[in-house]
């Protein structure tokens, strides 16, 4: 494993460059139509979701399927709690994203416990799957099959059903999340997640607590996914648990190898890529799978460390230093 240390001046840059695009994003309402600032919300939304993910797939090293166990967990809640207690949607947000973080705690049991491998995906797995089974026997409280309707609210004067309103609400979540998941990655307990990666036993041995490293990231995991299930629950408007199953837990892991195993810019790329792909390949009627496919198999083909290694390829300043980089 080598380190790259970056330079002052290459850390301005890279501060640089993270605030400038949101700041350029803020303007992409204006010049926008409504079908593809509706596509940008979906893709800040997966880019949570992707993040989540790769957190404890890539940066930790634990095979575990549990985010869209995550995502669920966070959509109803915020659904819940605005159509049956009558918060409203905004304050949801922190509280799905708590409500994600303890579904973290309880998917991060069998890690404690010296799960891992194959053994851990299917445990993971599982509890996806119990979580969906769930929505789908507790009608009075998720609506079971015909899923559960937010209620209409405004913000400002302005509905929550206006795409422009929620894009920058859900900007303004996204970026608050990747800067506080960057700034972990890059502390002394993100080092300690990245050495349980490369050698539990050995990490173990430098009185460093694994167990705790362990369960912080899947309560972190948790609370950001968690957060955008949130998100999901009003860019949708209609909670139906059809949008947590196998199919939404596949198109996150897509995301995550064509980004960038245990890189931030990785899960940004791969979220953006792969959320706006489906919406060009409509152009070749009852082809779009196969088309989808083979793009997804090329870039991992050509770029076996995701798109993040392009990018670190031309330029210092995209090296992300907690990053294990290629031999």
């Amino acid at each position: 494993m080598s380190t790259t240390m970056p330079s002052t001046r290459q850390r301005s840059l890279r501060t640089w460059a993270f605030w400038a695009v949101p700041a350029l994003l803020l303007l992409l309402p204006l010049t926008t139509n409504a079908y593809t600032q509706f596509i940008v919300n979906g893709m800040l939304i997966s880019i949570l979701v992707t993040l989540g993910f790769t957190l404890v797939i890539g940066n930790l090293g634990q095979l575990a399927f549990a985010n869209t166990a995550f995502f669920g967990i966070g959509a109803y809640a915020s659904a819940m709690l605005t159509a049956k207690l009558g918060l409203p949607w905004i304050v949801t947000i922190p509280l799905a994203g708590v409500l994600g973080a303890f579904g973290g705690f309880l998917a991060s049991a069998a890690a404690l416990r010296g799960i891992r491998s194959y053994y851990l995906a299917i445990i993971t797995l599982a509890f996806g799957e119990l979580m969906r089974w769930a929505y789908l026997h507790t009608k009075p409280l998720t609506g079971g099959t015909d899923g559960l309707p937010l209620p209409r609210e405004t913000m400002f004067g302005i509905s929550l059903s206006d795409d422009t309103l929620k894009f920058y609400i859900f900007l303004g979540v996204t970026v608050v999340l990747v800067k506080a998941t960057l700034n972990l990655m890059r502390s002394r307990f993100g080092r300690s997640v990245m050495a349980v990666r490369e050698n539990e036993v050995a990490t173990a041995s430098l009185a460093i607590p694994t167990a705790r490293v362990i369960l912080v990231t899947f309560i972190w995991s948790g609370f950001v996914v968690g957060c955008a299930g949130a998100l999901f629950a009003r860019h949708v408007g209609h909670v139906f648990p059809e949008s947590f199953g196998m199919l939404h837990l596949i198109a996150s892991f897509a995301m995550v190898l064509v980004g960038g195993l245990g890189s931030v810019l990785g899960a940004v790329l791969g979220a953006v890529l792969l959320t706006a792909l489906p919406e060009y390949l409509r152009a070749f009627p009852g082809m779009e799978e196969l088309f989808f496919g083979l793009i997804v198999a090329a870039v991992l083909v050509a770029m076996p460390m995701g798109l993040a290694s392009l990018l670190r390829r031309l330029s210092p300043i995209f090296v992300e230093r907690y990053y294990r980089e290629e031999s």
